[in-house]
């Protein structure tokens, strides 16, 4: 591959609801300009960026892969992003380092909420935006109809560009609008044509919009165009550049990545008219002194490039994805993380075609590459000159919303299971793993159960660890409601000396459930030896790790040694740990003990339309409704409700708002659990215990 220079570079990422196509356009695109000799299929498992295991078991994009495209000179950098929410994690990366993205829609579905979240997230990241219509040759595929619908939902900044020759079977070829010329085929096939006469009032209509928006993307065209000048072609074309760049201009095209229509005339288009990374600059700071520091992508300028995917290949080893975002980078160039303030030595400088690596003996300013086996570097580093260091701000992965406990499938295989979950964490940093010290589970938290299913199948593919996923244990609690008084009595003589402490205590409930424990200690006249009484603190401590209703925690629990007795020679401490821990089971079951759940703090975003079913789901759930208000469009709704209730809510939100519901959720407060509800649990513990034994 030739080394081309940053004004020759466009780099596009395409992104979209799942289903509509990407993968299948990305390798339409391969196959117009030459790179594979055959149009692989995703249902075959031959596409080029679905090389995964589980991408070809599935017949889904799980990982973003990139392949660059040659196209007149020009070195289209595509990166194909899975559509599926449960892999949106892997659409943060590639939005950090395009200047463009490519929202593919349905030519049949039309508007979907992958395409309403493309474009929220490609407009908070600054990047250009086109939409793409595939399918165009299915069966009902009606091209202005999903215009429309893109232009109600977005504004008139959406333009048609390519104009179909045809819809569904007949769907033949694209009009240009810019150039008002016809082409029809595809391939070796592709011929230019006479414009179709049926078609001159859509072409107008078209070139006045494109016009308009044109002239709105600079003050003397607009100036111009507002006095009745007309526009000249040179001007419309650099008004055109202008708004795409600034996102004032998002033209439409209408392809189909199963024929190849209309494929390579959207190369061309992109290859003209999308932004290159030429003088676009990268706000950073110095990691040294924070210092805020701007780059210009020009190979001028002192290197730095941003790392914005990891692949964790067991055999080829670690590979990180990056983009050179000033200076160029060659095999040998120095690098230093300063995110992580060490140097680096790579294995390798490559372009990656899916999973395909080839060397490269230079970089330039704005390209994608690959380097091989850092050892510090993860998404979201920046790699750099040590002499001039530079840090980008990290990459923002959405927050896992889903949680099941982990565990080896086979005795023996832990280690092996959380060594692979570490190298997954650094492919895909969306994936959360924490142990859970009250419950002693490792947790494994994602987007979705999708989600987490294709990490346990990766563990086992790419790691040879089988691991089991199950429902988290709830760290429920326990503790109780009224004062008592006992005794705990130990007497045991069995030859030699014996065995004996008498303590009485009262246990009371503090009122705090976040204090789990207090002891006082009330002994007056010498009734239990002072020697003795740290032993019953002590025995108190370790048995109110066991509740007496189901075995969970005790908290809130106020314990006061009042009294006993002891025998100068039979007494030990020993013995005083066992008459605590027979006073603690004796009081605190007849204490009115009672079952404490975690309380969650929930915050639910969603559509005005869906807020009666989710708050009709959320009493379901046991919870109460604290607030609504309105953020960013969406109404943001405030809840509580109990963390047994809401494991399945991740699902269950996306089922109700067909995806456009999001939620965060964390821990508030423990709360006593209702009666009936406490009855189910103590009744499962009772019996789990007695299968122990």
């Amino acid at each position: 591959m030739a080394d081309y220079t940053t004004e020759n570079i466009r780099n596009i990422t395409l992104i979209g609801h799942g289903g509509n196509g990407k993968t299948t356009l990305t390798e339409a695109m391969l196959y117009a300009a030459g790179h594979v000799d055959r149009q692989g299929k995703v249902e075959d498992g031959a596409a080029t960026t679905d090389y995964d295991p589980e991408e070809v078991k599935r017949h889904i994009s799980i990982s973003a892969a990139v392949a660059p495209v040659e196209w007149k000179n020009t070195k289209i950098n595509v990166i194909d992003v899975p559509g599926y929410f449960d892999f949106i994690g892997e659409m943060m990366g590639p939005l950090r380092v395009v200047e463009t993205a490519g929202i593919v829609v349905g030519a049949v579905s039309g508007l979907d909420v992958g395409s309403e979240k493309a474009w929220t997230y490609s407009k908070k990241n600054n990047v250009c935006r086109m939409f793409i219509i595939n399918r165009m040759d299915a069966e009902n595929a009606n091209y202005m109809k999903v215009v429309d619908q893109l232009r109600d939902k977005f504004g008139s900044s959406v333009v048609p560009m390519l104009l179909p020759i045809g819809q569904g079977a007949s769907f033949k070829g694209v009009v240009n609008v810019l150039e008002n010329k016809a082409y029809e085929g595809a391939g070796k096939g592709l011929k230019e044509v006479s414009v179709p006469g049926d078609m001159a009032s859509a072409i107008s209509t078209a070139m006045e919009e494109i016009t308009e928006a044109a002239a709105g993307a600079d003050d003397e065209l607009m100036m111009k165009y507002l006095e009745g000048e007309e526009l000249t072609h040179e001007e419309v074309l650099s008004g055109f550049r202008a708004g795409m760049a600034n996102g004032t201009i998002v033209p439409v095209v209408a392809v189909s990545a199963l024929t190849g229509i209309g494929v390579a005339k959207m190369l061309d288009m992109m290859s003209v008219y999308l932004h290159s990374p030429k003088a676009s600059k990268a706000e950073g700071e110095n990691p040294k002194n924070g210092e805020k520091i701007t780059r210009t992508c020009d190979n001028g300028e002192p290197f730095s490039a941003f790392v914005y995917k990891t692949v964790a290949d067991p055999f080829v080893g670690k590979l990180s994805l990056f983009r050179v975002m000033s200076g160029s980078i060659t095999p040998a160039t120095a690098l230093y993380n300063s995110t992580a303030d060490k140097a680096e030595k790579a294995g390798g400088l490559f372009m990656m075609r899916g999973k395909k690596q080839t060397n490269v003996s230079v970089l330039n300013a704005g390209d994608l590459g690959a380097l091989s086996k850092l050892q510090f570097t993860n998404s979201g580093d920046t790699l750099c000159d040590a002499a001039s260091p530079i840090k980008y701000e990290p990459i923002n992965f959405p927050v896992p919303c889903i949680s099941k406990a982990i565990s080896a499938a086979k005795q023996g295989e832990e280690d092996k299971v959380f060594s692979g979950l570490s190298r997954l964490q650094e492919e895909d940093p969306s994936i959360k793993v924490e142990k859970n010290t009250e419950t002693t589970e490792t947790l494994v938290s994602g987007q979705g159960e999708v989600h987490l299913d294709v990490i346990r199948n990766k563990l086992a593919s790419k790691f040879g660890a089988q691991a089991n996923l199950n429902d988290p244990k709830i760290p429920y609690r326990e503790t109780i409601r009224k004062k008592v008084a006992c005794q705990g009595r130990h007497k045991k003589q069995s030859g030699g000396h014996g065995q004996f402490g008498d303590v009485w205590i009262e246990f009371s409930p503090i009122g705090d459930t976040n204090v789990d424990f207090e002891f006082e200690d009330a002994v007056v006249g010498g009734a239990v030896p002072r020697n003795f009484i740290p032993a019953v603190e002590k025995g108190l401590r370790e048995n109110i790790r066991k509740g007496v209703l189901a075995g969970y925690p005790m908290v809130g629990l106020h314990a006061k040694l009042y009294d006993g007795s002891y025998h100068p020679v039979d007494s030990s401490e020993m013995a005083f740990k066992t008459a605590a821990r027979i006073a603690y089971k004796k009081g605190c079951t007849d204490a009115s003990p009672v079952l404490l759940e975690p309380i969650m703090h929930v915050e639910v975003f969603v559509p005005d339309e869906y807020m009666g079913d989710i708050m009709g789901d959320m009493n379901k759930r046991r919870g109460r409704i604290m607030g609504m208000d309105q953020v960013d469009g969406q109404q943001r709704v405030t809840a509580e409700a109990p963390m047994g209730e809401m494991f399945k809510y991740a699902t269950d939100l996306r089922s109700m708002t067909q995806a456009r519901g999001s939620f965060t959720m964390t821990f508030e407060r423990y709360e006593e659990m209702p009666a009936d509800a406490a009855k189910k649990i103590i009744e499962s513990a009772q019996k789990d215990e007695e299968e122990e034994e």
